[in-house]
């Protein structure tokens, strides 16, 4: 009788672990949405951005700056976002090389598209910075002209 109330009470245990595994919204790294950003934000990558940024991310030579071990990708998220929309003029140093390539912008990307692109970069390669929320974008995108 013991043992039985003790497997019942481990079983419940357990399925309460795996419940509160599987729903949580928090963990930034491998809940169902930031799965689903990630896919999708692969693909549109693939489509917008591998041509000139390569599909590893290492850029093209003098020409287009790498995202792969890039120094300005980790220290300027907020224009990063705002460049996957609204593209570059003008020069940029990464990894003290110095790019004056122009990004055309992509407007017909819609905030969530740009927060899937955000988070698929941000987690390939050598960057971990887990799921970029689509409201946090959206408010960042707000301001994109006054950065």
């Amino acid at each position: 009788m013991y043992r039985r109330l003790i497997l019942s009470c481990l079983l419940a245990l357990l399925i309460g672990t795996l419940h509160l595994k599987c729903n949580n919204s928090s963990d930034k790294t491998s809940g169902t949405k930031y799965k689903q950003y990630y896919i999708k934000g692969e693909s549109l990558y693939t489509v917008h951005c591998s041509n000139c940024h390569q599909k590893d991310g290492s850029g093209l030579g003098l020409l287009y700056p790498p995202l792969n071990q890039s120094d300005y990708m980790a220290s300027n998220k907020q224009k990063v976002i705002c460049i996957i929309r609204n593209g570059l003029q003008g020069e940029i140093k990464v990894n003290g090389k110095v790019y004056n390539k122009v990004m055309p912008p992509i407007p017909s990307l819609s905030d969530i598209e740009v927060a899937q692109i955000a988070t698929y970069i941000y987690n390939t390669w050598t960057h971990q910075e887990g799921l970029m929320e689509v409201k946090d974008v959206s408010a960042v995108l707000q301001n994109c002209n006054t950065n």
